[in-house]
């Protein structure tokens, strides 16, 4: 690990001693998928409390973590809130991107760690983001591109999200990660390589670099940079002994 990595490493293992020691729960900043994995990669005994993540809605990408206070279950409340941002005048508004929202959020001078996924809209974008910056950016954030746009949080208990996944299904002599990677993104053997060797590709979280990786139904796989898929599993076996699986694209 390098020096930042070792310093997160340090940070989550403190966290989770305050936890222990003063029998609260800790909470991280949002992770992204290179962090997740040093966290997962942090020796169990070397945590002092267990711990679980959340990113506002099942399948986030960014996500924070809470270490309990003991090996008991909690009903864990998050600190974290779900803004709708969306054109003011919907007849005047721009084509905006997850990039344009994005470098709007961070113009504001806010950290990225404060911001988790944001997730696009038909009207608009939802932003998951630290409680503390929450107010801040409802008073703050008035426009993207050129665009003027409004904020209003929505209540945790009646917000419900499911990102729209896009189901796609083929044949792969075995559930290798690259064999099931070439279905949802369709890229040369040589490319695909590229990306799991070259530590861009995820599963639940975790680095994986061999290309052989055996999957397991509901596996949530993420490349960087080409974006993420669940494994749905085998839906049957052809004659020639190959596997006919389903995928769902993000």
């Amino acid at each position: 690990m390098n020096k930042e990595e070792t310093m997160l490493a340090k940070r989550l293992t403190e966290l989770s001693e305050t936890a222990y020691h003063r029998d609260i729960v800790t909470f991280s900043d949002f992770l992204n998928l290179n962090e997740l994995h040093i966290l997962h990669s942090i020796p169990k005994n070397s945590l002092s409390s267990p711990y679980e993540t959340f990113g506002g809605y099942e399948y986030a990408e960014r996500q924070m973590v809470a270490f309990l206070p003991g090996a008991l279950s909690y009903a864990v409340s998050y600190p974290i809130c779900v803004l709708c941002v969306s054109p003011a005048h919907a007849k005047y508004a721009e084509a905006l991107t997850h990039r344009d929202y994005l470098g709007a959020i961070l113009n504001l001078g806010i950290e990225r760690r404060k911001i988790g996924d944001l997730a696009m809209q038909e009207k608009g974008c939802l932003v998951f983001c630290r409680d503390t910056i929450a107010g801040f950016m409802i008073e703050q954030l008035t426009k993207v591109r050129h665009t003027v746009v409004t904020v209003r949080k929505l209540e945790q208990e009646s917000f419900s999200y499911q990102p729209k996944l896009q189901e796609m299904s083929g044949t792969v002599a075995s559930v290798r990660l690259d064999s099931v990677l070439a279905i949802g993104f369709p890229l040369s053997r040589s490319k695909l390589v590229n990306y799991i060797e070259g530590g861009k590709t995820y599963v639940n979280g975790k680095l994986v670099t061999s290309n052989g990786y055996q999957l397991k139904e509901q596996d949530i796989i993420s490349v960087r940079g080409l974006g993420r898929i669940v494994y749905g599993g085998i839906l049957s076996e052809t004659r020639k002994g190959r596997y006919f699986v389903r995928i769902y694209k993000y």
